[in-house]
């Protein structure tokens, strides 16, 4: 399939695009094939000269939390499992957490998580976690929580050229997209909501010969 439709579409949705990316959503757009990356939804956590990395939002791996960290297994969102966060280093787990409130966040806070770092900014703000630390310590700070197995990376450079090839559609993320209840639906939740093209490409069919 060519890639021509999309020369029509910002991957930034109209508006600037942003210095920096984390907290940012890469949206995979329909003729990625990849099938690590194919219709999913990436958070991304960092972003500079060296390079990005993010993490897969949308695969669950099938393993339980409770197999492979117990304690963390009564605060994980179902599907209470380790989803797949990319294809690099799967051995590494990264842990991602939703704050109560955004005075749980700030520095000092009693019950702010051990190793916090904000990626989305909301009246429940959502950040990186130490998965080392015992979240039974944080008072009921976190309300929500999701680990993951592995994540994608990019060298320096590498993102900026797949997003100007027309491979990811750049997005705000939400607090409520890392954390997410539904996490097969997001690559569609996420594109209908910013309206106009965007939306549009959330219909757009898996099997595109099909029709």
């Amino acid at each position: 399939m060519p890639l021509e439709p999309f020369s029509a579409f910002d991957p930034y949705g109209g508006e600037p695009a942003p210095p920096s990316l984390p907290g940012r959503l890469l949206v995979a757009t329909p003729f990625v094939d990849d099938p690590n990356f194919a219709r999913r939804v990436v958070l991304v956590l960092d972003h500079g000269d060296q390079g990005a990395l993010g993490v897969v939002l949308d695969r669950p791996g099938g393993v339980a939390v409770e197999q492979v960290l117990s304690r963390w297994h009564d605060l994980a969102t179902p599907p209470a499992e380790v989803f797949t966060g990319g294809p690099v280093a799967r051995s590494a787990l990264i842990g991602l957490v939703r704050l109560r409130s955004r005075q749980d966040a700030a520095e000092g806070a009693p019950g702010r998580p051990p190793g916090w770092h904000l990626l989305v900014d909301a009246d429940r703000p959502v950040g990186t976690v130490d998965l080392g630390s015992d979240p039974s310590d944080d008072d009921g700070v976190i309300v929500g929580a999701r680990v993951f197995s592995g994540y994608a990376g990019w060298d320096s450079g590498q993102l900026e050229e797949e997003i100007d090839e027309g491979s990811w559609y750049v997005v705000p993320g939400e607090a409520r997209d890392p954390i997410s209840a539904d996490p097969e639906g997001l690559w569609r939740r996420v594109l209908r909501r910013q309206g106009g093209a965007l939306a549009v490409m959330a219909g757009f069919p898996e099997d595109p010969s099909s029709n």
